[in-house]
């Protein structure tokens, strides 16, 4: 039975992927910043009580993170998803605030990498020794609108990041790719208009896209269907 470490498991993908990943037979340890508030993960852990493990988790702090890495105490990950993660969609050009800005950074971009290298041994004594980054295709650079400068930046250093851990840890048999999760009926898009997917489609679609991936895949970007995205 493999196990999962989803961060932003409270809501939204994260909660769709965790349910999604049970109901394949995985083991999850569902991870966010304020488990007694998740009332929904909850819920799933009462259904599951021998496949969910709840845990609290701030990627953005170094000490949250380090906690964690000792209450796991070496468990074995086959499949780290860095799902966690913000926007901040008031940019302005000529009123940027640079302080949102690294904040954006700090959880989209340096949490990933940090959770990554924090729990690598975890992973690395695995079976399927996987890490998978949630990213978006409004970070690639062939993307043509302008606007939404944090999130697009702070997704397209990600996708960068994750293909230089994956060249790092191809030596101990670590594949690394990142999954867009596709325009997603959540509380994040809730203000933003547009044709959105439902979420439990989501979730399945990113379940099925981790349990398929190889090694072969290792550094490369797809949709939650399985299409790669250009960079």
């Amino acid at each position: 039975m493999p196990t999962a470490l989803i961060t932003g498991a409270g809501r939204g993908i994260g909660l769709a992927l965790t349910e999604a990943l049970i109901g394949r037979g995985w083991t999850v340890v569902a991870s966010c910043r304020r488990p007694r508030e998740a009332e929904a993960l909850a819920r799933l852990a009462a259904a599951s009580p021998d496949r969910l493990r709840i845990e609290a988790l701030d990627v953005a702090d170094a000490v949250s993170v380090a906690d964690l890495v000792t209450v796991l105490d070496g468990t074995p990950i086959d499949a780290l998803v860095n799902n966690a993660g913000v926007a901040h969609r008031n940019t302005p050009l000529g009123a940027l605030d640079y302080d949102a800005w690294r904040a954006v950074l700090e959880v989209n971009l340096l949490a990933p990498v940090r959770l990554t290298e924090a729990l690598i041994d975890n992973i690395a004594a695995s079976d399927q020794k996987k890490v998978i980054a949630i990213s978006s295709s409004l970070g690639s650079i062939t993307a043509t609108r302008g606007d939404n400068y944090f999130y697009r930046t702070s997704k397209a250093a990600l996708n960068m990041a994750m293909r230089s851990l994956a060249r790092d840890l191809a030596p101990r048999g670590v594949t690394v790719a990142m999954l867009s999760p596709g325009y997603v009926d959540t509380d994040f898009t809730r203000d933003v208009g547009g044709p959105k997917i439902p979420v439990r489609e989501s979730g399945e679609g990113l379940a099925r896209a981790i349990e398929a991936m190889t090694p072969a895949d290792s550094g490369r970007f797809y949709r939650y269907t399985g299409e790669p995205i250009d960079w």
